[in-house]
This record gives C-alpha cells, sequence and structure tokens, in this order.
C-alpha cells in the first residue's frame, strides 16, 4: 500500500503509484476539476506524476500562488504555440514568468505590429478552447539538441547545447507546438482562458547587445475574469497617473538626454522637493538626528576597506585626479564613518544619530532608467545610528513606530514589512549575523507588526527590514529600510571608549524613511494623480479677480494669505473668469479664491476647492482658518 498524507494531516491509502490527478479525483469531483498541478514533498510537479512512494501532497489550483504562476508560464507556452501556427517562420526562444505575467522572445523577419498582436491573442484563445491535453516528455540532451535543429529551431537548440553533457531535458507538447521546458504546466490549455497581449518590446538574445535582437511579447494572465479586468483597470488608472506625464502638464520637472538619469526640477517641482525635505529635516530634529554634509567624491581606498570597490564597483562612477582613482559615492554611510571617527566618543555618546540629505550617484543601466523613479543621480533621507549591541531593539522599535507616523503625514496608511536574512555573498560572521538578525525579528514582533522572512535578500554587510507602501490603486512601493551592520564599522576602525575603558566596534544602523526624494515624489505624485494635498502642493491659493475693478483687493487678498506663509498665485489677467477657474483646475490647485464685487464689499472670497467644489463665500479669517488647519494636518 501507498499512503498520501495531504496538508491537513489526513492519509489517502493507494493500492500501488498513482498520478496526482487521481489523488485528487479521490478527494473529490471538484478538486479533480480544480487541480492546475500538486506539490509533492515539496516539489512542484504536473498532476500526470505519478507518486510511487509514500509522500505528502498538495493539490495546486489557480487559488494558490504556484497555480497563479503555473498558469502564466503556461500561458507563455501558449503564446508560442499561436505564434508558430501564425507565423511559421517565427523562431521560438525563452519565456519566463514576470511579475503579474509573462513574455516570450521571438525572432522573426519583421517587427510584429498591433494587428499581428491582435491575431495572436484570438489565435490563443481559440488554441484554449480547443482544451488540448499538455504533456510531457524526457529526451536526452543531445537528442533533444539534434529534435530542435530538426524543427530549424536553432536558438532553442542552442540553450539545450548549453547544458552540462550527459543530462535529460523535459519538452512539453500540446497539439501541434513542443517547447523546451521544466515545468509543471497546466494539464489542458482549456485551463487558460484569462489573457492579454499588452505590447511588443525589443530584447537582445541572452541578454547580450552584441547578439541579435528580438521581439519581446509581453502578456498577463489571471485566475477569473474579474482579476483580469482589475488589473486591467489598474493599469488604465497607472496611466492617467503616470508621474512623467504629469510632471510635464504640471510643469513640475523634465528629463534631458543631456543627463540622462538624472532630473531637472522646475520651480513648482522644487517646492515640492523643498516642502518634503524641509519636512523630514524637522523629523530629524524632533527624534534626535544631527544632520551632517559628506563629500560627493571619495578615494578608491576607502570603497576597497568597506567592500564596495569589489562588490559594487560596476554600479559606482569613477574618476581619476593626480594619479588617485575615486568614485561618486553610491551612498553615504562610508562618510557618516568617517564623521563619526573624529574625536575620541565615549559609550555616554551612543546612541549617535547622524542624518543627511545626501546625493549619491549609481551607473543604472539606460534601459533600467524610469522617468525619476529611477534614477542614477538621487537624495536620500539617509540616517545612520551608531549604538550598542543592547540599543538595537530599541533603536528599531523606535524607528518603526517614526516611520510609520512619517507615511501616514504623506496619505500612505498601508505598509508591508519583510525582514531579508543574510545572503551567499557577504561580510561579517555568523554570529554577528544572528544577532541583527534576532535584533530586527524582535523589533517587529515588539512593534506588532505582521511580516514576512526572505530568505538571502539582506545586502552583502547585514540583514534589513523593508518597508513597502500599498497606494491608492493597490501598487506597492519598497521605499523605507533599517539595516543592521556589525562590519563596516570594524572595517573602517571606528572606535568608542566602553564604560570599562575598554576600545570597542559600535553597531551601525543604516536607516532610510522616503529613500530617494525623487523617487518618493514620483510615488506621491502617481499616489494623488497630481492633485499634491494642500501642505505639499506648490500653489496652495489661487487668487482670482472677475474685473479689474477689485485687483487692488484681489492682491491685498493674495498679500494677507502670503504673510501666513500661504504659496499663492494672484490671477489679475483680463480674462473670463469661468477660463481662470478651468485652467486652475487643471493645474489642480487646492484652492481657488474669487473675489468679486460682492466679496470686495464684505471682505470675503467665494471659495472653490479641488474637485469643482463650491464651499461658498466666506470672509476671509474664516478661509485663513480653513486652510492653515488643512496644512497643519497634512490634509
Amino acid at each position: 500500500m501507498l499512503n498520501v498524507t495531504l496538508p491537513d494531516g489526513s492519509r489517502r491509502e493507494f493500492p500501488g503509484p498513482v498520478s496526482v490527478a487521481a489523488v485528487a479525483a479521490a478527494i473529490g469531483a471538484g478538486l479533480a476539476k480544480a487541480a492546475i498541478a500538486g506539490r509533492v514533498d515539496g516539489r512542484l510537479v504536473d498532476t500526470s506524476h505519478i507518486v510511487d512512494r509514500d509522500a505528502q501532497l498538495a493539490i495546486v489550483t489557480d487559488k494558490d500562488a504556484d497555480g497563479l504562476e503555473i498558469i502564466r508560464h503556461s500561458t507563455a507556452h501558449l503564446l508560442a504555440y499561436a505564434v508558430k501556427e501564425l507565423f511559421p517562420d517565427a523562431q521560438v526562444t525563452i519565456g519566463p514568468v514576470i511579475e503579474n505575467g509573462f513574455y516570450y522572445d521571438f525572432a522573426y523577419k519583421r517587427p510584429f505590429t498591433p494587428e499581428d498582436l491582435a491575431a495572436i491573442e484570438k489565435r490563443m484563445a481559440e488554441l484554449a478552447v480547443k482544451d488540448e491535453p499538455v504533456e510531457r516528455r524526457v529526451l536526452p540532451r543531445d537528442e533533444a539538441v539534434a529534435y530542435f535543429k530538426s524543427l530549424g529551431e536553432h536558438y532553442k537548440a542552442e540553450i539545450i547545447a548549453s547544458i552540462p553533457a550527459g543530462q535529460d531535458v523535459s519538452l512539453y507538447r500540446e497539439g501541434g507546438f513542443e517547447d523546451l521546458c521544466r515545468g509543471p504546466h497546466v494539464p489542458r490549455t482549456g485551463k487558460l482562458r484569462h489573457f492579454k497581449l499588452m505590447k511588443v518590446a525589443g530584447a537582445y538574445w541572452r541578454g547580450d547587445q552584441a547578439n541579435e535582437q528580438l521581439q519581446r511579447i509581453y502578456g498577463t494572465a489571471w485566475a477569473s475574469k474579474d482579476e483580469l479586468q482589475q488589473y486591467l483597470t489598474m493599469l488604465e488608472e497607472a496611466e492617467k497617473r503616470d508621474h512623467r506625464k504629469l510632471g510635464r502638464e504640471l510643469d513640475l520637472f523634465h528629463l534631458d538626454e543631456h543627463s540622462p538619469g538624472t532630473v531637472f526640477w522646475h520651480p513648482h517641482g522644487w517646492t515640492v522637493w523643498q516642502q518634503v525635505e524641509q519636512y523630514m529635516r524637522t523629523v530629524y530634529r524632533d527624534n534626535g538626528y544631527q544632520e551632517v554634509k559628506g563629500p560627493q567624491i571619495l578615494d578608491q581606498g576607502l570603497w576597497e576597506k568597506t567592500g564596495h570597490w569589489d562588490k559594487y564597483r560596476e554600479n559606482m562612477f569613477t574618476t581619476e585626479s593626480e594619479k588617485r582613482h575615486y568614485a561618486l559615492k553610491p551612498m553615504n554611510c562610508p562618510g557618516h564613518i568617517l564623521i563619526f571617527k573624529q574625536g575620541i566618543k565615549s559609550y555616554r555618546d551612543l546612541p549617535l544619530r547622524f542624518g543627511e540629505f545626501g546625493q549619491c550617484h549609481r551607473n543604472e543601466p539606460t534601459g533600467g532608467l524610469h522617468g525619476i523613479m529611477r534614477v542614477r543621480a538621487f537624495t536620500q533621507d539617509d540616517g545612520h545610528i551608531f549604538c550598542t549591541e543592547d540599543m538595537i531593539l530599541d533603536e528599531c522599535v523606535a524607528y518603526t513606530a517614526l516611520l510609520q507616523k512619517v507615511y501616514a503625514d504623506f496619505g500612505f496608511k498601508d505598509i508591508i514589512y519583510k525582514i531579508a536574512t543574510r545572503p551567499d555573498a557577504r561580510i561579517g560572521s555568523d554570529e554577528s549575523w544572528d544577532k541583527a538578525e534576532h535584533a530586527l525579528i524582535e523589533s517587529l514582533n515588539k512593534s506588532g507588526c505582521e511580516y514576512v522572512i526572505s530568505p538571502g535578500e539582506g545586502a552583502f554587510y547585514g540583514p534589513k527590514i523593508e518597508y513597502t507602501l500599498k497606494d491608492a490603486i493597490g501598487r506597492q512601493w519598497q521605499c523605507g529600510t533599517m539595516q543592521v551592520d556589525f562590519s563596516m564599522p570594524e572595517r573602517l576602525d571606528a572606535v568608542y571608549v566602553a564604560e570599562s575603558g575598554e576600545r570597542k566596534y559600535p553597531v551601525m544602523l543604516h536607516r532610510a524613511i522616503v529613500g530617494s526624494l525623487e523617487r518618493f515624489i514620483g510615488i506621491l505624485i502617481e499616489q494623488h494623480a497630481g492633485a499634491l494635498p494642500a501642505w505639499l502642493a506648490p500653489v496652495q491659493v489661487v487668487v482670482a479677480s472677475i474685473t479689474d475693478a477689485q485687483a487692488e483687493y484681489a492682491a491685498s487678498v493674495a498679500k494677507s494669505l502670503q504673510k501666513q506663509g500661504v504659496r499663492i498665485k494672484l490671477d489679475l489677467r483680463n480674462e473670463k473668469i469661468n477660463y481662470k477657474i478651468r485652467e486652475h483646475s487643471m493645474q489642480k490647485v487646492p484652492f481657488i479664491l474669487v473675489v468679486g464685487d460682492k466679496e470686495k464689499a464684505n471682505g470675503a472670497v467665494a471659495v472653490r476647492a479641488r474637485g469643482n467644489l463650491d464651499l461658498g463665500v466666506m470672509p476671509l479669517a474664516d478661509f485663513q482658518q480653513k486652510l492653515l488647519g488643512d496644512i497643519a494636518l497634512k490634509t
């Protein structure tokens, strides 16, 4: 007899080897119909996989994350199947799963058109309706190479030829199409019903610019029609909120090929920047940080000591002067250690918190640049805390509470917490990593935060907590970090005098709340669809006169608000008032004050709030009170 243990602990007995599909059928017809794959002793397998010994088995359906990934990968194969049917001369290469979907790269004699994409998607739907079985077979490597060469699939043959000799490879067939793949896949094409092809882009074979260019077709796939529609709706909303588009329309910034990967801030955009920076400067001051400023360029020798020259050099901008090599700093931490080292530090000085709005440069590839979200020059609200091991927990708990308040002030309520643990390539002892990881885990436990562990995703010098925001349309943005570092102070010989008189290395906590200010402002623009709250808006109030007769009164209203620190625009143009209102509404100004003869006579203003809300006529003093209250409450 063969025993199969299910996730709930129950057992099923079978007289001999049994397929995953048969186990699902034995449990129930509904589960058999929903089964996409199985997980046998932790390994994902097809439903056709034979269980030939006692094992633990979970049936995977489209409700599971694994099931959705299998659907997406199988849909990539369905895409290749459809392309080969419509364009037999096209050669297939690779088709992996990516976030929210998949892509497949093809070599073809001409570019695919939007009409081609529509035809391919239609053919995919027809193939799915045929509900053809997806069948797996295994071939020796050399036999598989010969097989794909015989089909004219030279790219696929090259991939297989790179596999070590003597190994077998698995192939999956659906109808007249067969592809190389580890699997697993859905049992039948009828499982693939909710997908859409998104776009075509260029891609180099094996990601190498020296190789030929291929065509990459992107698609998305979901478990249900509703999920697909929700995703497509989210994409439509994201397009409306695109910070690059809004940056142009609201005259906030521009990007220029004369300096790729850097931002040219316009007056309105720089005003937003200053509001974010000054707010964070207040956070520094109120939470025991001393603001410092380090140089932009540092000697190669320093980066060698920190380990960056060896592990990060390809991402650094380097230069030479008087036979010495330097690098523009990609991060601020080494400079802060050099500041810490000036003068003798005592245990009484700890925790010592340094903060800097430090500009950093990283040599990101051109293809990875994205508006102001991914740039080569950026400024971080960077901070480093020098402390003892006993202080780590309290510092991390206090930091998480502070970060939660800052994010709430910017309008973000949902935070996802992730602890990234030691990677394979790292510096420092296992004992130090154990202590660091334990402190981060305990700090989130003490803060009452739910979190996930991401094994192996820590920095090379220490583990970290990643704080990820969820925005108004459900997208996730990783911004804040807290990293525990036992290694860098020792590498740079930064010490303090302990109570015993012994010289000890402090623990260094690397932390940032908003992270890159450029990226965070881009997130804010998209979060609010350009309609920034009153406290952040570059122009908070427009005062507009109806005719020239109110010009003097309108100017006095503007001056009164300016004295309260309000950012004002005065519009005395000889234009119709509806035209003025429409124009300023398009600029997403929080408040438009209209003044005519009645308002002038009564010392009042007619208030229009963003979103075409008519708040009526009110005394100027009442409006001032409302506005200053909104600004104080960060609404």
